[in-house]
C-alpha cells in the first residue's frame, strides 16, 4: 500500500523550487562553457537572470508576506507589537529591497560589459521587476486573474 495523502515526499512538497533551481544551475553551467559573445552564450546569460527571478518568486512568496499584494499570502499575524507586525506584513518588500541593494552593490563593482557583469546587471533588472510586480499588485488588478475579482 502506498503512502497516505497526508504523507507527502520532500520532492513533492518542494518540487517547483527544486526544479526551478535545477534549471537555473543548468543555465549557469551552459553559460560557463559557452562563448558569451555568441547568440547562444548571450541567451544563457539572460536565462540565468530570468530563472533567478523565477526561483526568487517561488521561494520568497512561500514564506514572506506583503500586505495588500495579490502576489503574496496573508501573514499569520502571530506578532502583536507594531514594529514586528510591520516587519512581518512587509517582509517580502524588505527582503527584495535588501537583496536588490546587495545585487546593485555587486554590479557597481563589476565591469558592466564583462561576461558576468551583463548577467548581474540583468539580475538587478529582474529583482526590480519582481519588486515592481509586488507593489503594482497592491493597487492594480487585471480582469480574469485570480486577484482581479470579476471573471
Amino acid at each position: 500500500m502506498g503512502p497516505s495523502r497526508k504523507q507527502k515526499s520532500f520532492f513533492r512538497e518542494h518540487s517547483l523550487s527544486l526544479v526551478a533551481a535545477a534549471i537555473l544551475v543548468l543555465w549557469v553551467v551552459l553559460y560557463c562553457v559557452s562563448s558569451p559573445s555568441g547568440h547562444i552564450g548571450s541567451f544563457f546569460g539572460n536565462a540565468i537572470a530570468d530563472w533567478s527571478g523565477v526561483l526568487l518568486t517561488v521561494l520568497a512568496t512561500k514564506g514572506l508576506f506583503e500586505i495588500g499584494s495579490g502576489e503574496s499570502k496573508r501573514p499569520p499575524h502571530r506578532i502583536f507589537t507594531p514594529v514586528r507586525k510591520f516587519l512581518e506584513e512587509h517582509s517580502l518588500t524588505i527582503f527584495l529591497v535588501v537583496t536588490g541593494l546587495a545585487w546593485v552593490a555587486v554590479f557597481a563593482k563589476m565591469d558592466p560589459q564583462s561576461r558576468w557583469g551583463q548577467v548581474v546587471g540583468n539580475i538587478v533588472s529582474e529583482w526590480t521587476q519582481v519588486l515592481g510586480l509586488v507593489w503594482l499588485t497592491k493597487r492594480f488588478f487585471e480582469r480574469g486573474s485570480k486577484e482581479g475579482g470579476a471573471r
